[in-house]
């Protein structure tokens, strides 16, 4: 069975401490640390926020956490509970023991939690993988979104070779001296390596394989389905990810009563490229 592990206890317990000391460090506020058992393995939630009301739910991008959103928890706790969620299969305290193979075991694992969080509704916000997991449950158990907010989503059309050589460059210029990584931000088009503490975090995870399914690019009569909520597209005019004009048109085709918005001057990287925005919209879609 494929499931992804950390190589070794050493490995799990390095990755441990660092994201310990890194939610030390970024969270703001208080939070509750949730273990939730789900049938894909145990997932870490982070909960903070008042206690009633619909939850906006946070679900990170490919090899992050839900430390990814912590200079957006603040904001958003003020109008909504938050609960910003350890994907099972990513580098995070969440613990993986059976295989996700593809969208609809992504969809229910997702749907597990919220059943297990006994949350009847909720504003799902996706970030890339995190995104497509948002769309895949809403195809599948299509009750329980109150709204979609999906970040630069992955699953709207193939992804290619533009898409991994970014993703190996900001690798690197994350690696420069910290002085010289503005400039590299810049030129690559990744202003996540400019969050330390996180690129921190992500070089203590190196010793984790990770066994997720490369998500599936959604078909014409997939997308047509998730009409029903309210939805926002937030694409990043420069993504590396898909040419965002051309996924722009095909949403607003097939999708009409959703909302897209190519953001300018932005990429893939499109929550630190522009947090008070997607803040913003993430609090129109949800409401405020």
């Amino acid at each position: 069975m494929r499931i992804s592990r950390f190589r070794n206890d050493r490995a799990r317990d390095r990755f441990l401490a660092a994201y310990d000391r890194t939610l030390d460090q970024l969270w703001p506020g208080p939070r509750t640390a949730l273990d939730v058992p789900t049938p894909y393995g145990t997932t870490r939630v982070l909960r903070t926020g008042p206690e009633h009301g619909t939850p906006i739910v946070l679900l990170p991008g490919s090899g992050g956490n839900a430390l990814m959103w912590h200079r957006y928890v603040a904001e958003l706790a003020q109008h909504h509970p938050v609960l910003a969620v350890d994907t099972v299969g990513e580098p995070g305290a969440s613990v993986q023991t059976a295989p996700i193979v593809d969208g609809r075991d992504g969809a229910a694992w997702l749907e597990e939690l919220l059943t297990a969080l006994d949350v009847p509704a909720a504003h799902l916000v996706g970030c890339s993988y995190g995104g497509w997991l948002a769309l895949c449950h809403r195809l599948h158990h299509p009750g329980r979104a109150a709204s979609l907010t999906l970040l630069d989503p992955a699953g709207l059309a193939e992804i290619g070779a533009r898409f991994y050589l970014w993703l190996i460059a900001g690798g690197l210029a994350s690696a420069a001296p910290r002085v010289l990584r503005p400039r590299l931000a810049r030129l690559v088009g990744n202003s996540t390596i400019l969050e330390s503490e996180l690129m921190g975090l992500m070089r203590a995870s190196m010793g984790f394989r990770r066994a997720l399914p490369v998500p599936a690019v959604l078909t014409d009569e997939e997308l047509r389905r998730l009409d029903g909520v309210p939805a926002l597209f937030l694409l990043g005019e420069r993504s590396a990810l898909h040419r965002s004009p051309e996924v722009a048109e095909r949403l607003r085709t097939l999708l009409p009563a959703a909302r897209v918005e190519l953001v300018p001057d932005a990429g893939h990287a499109l929550p630190t490229d522009r947090p008070e925005l997607v803040a913003d919209r993430i609090l129109r879609t949800a409401g405020r």
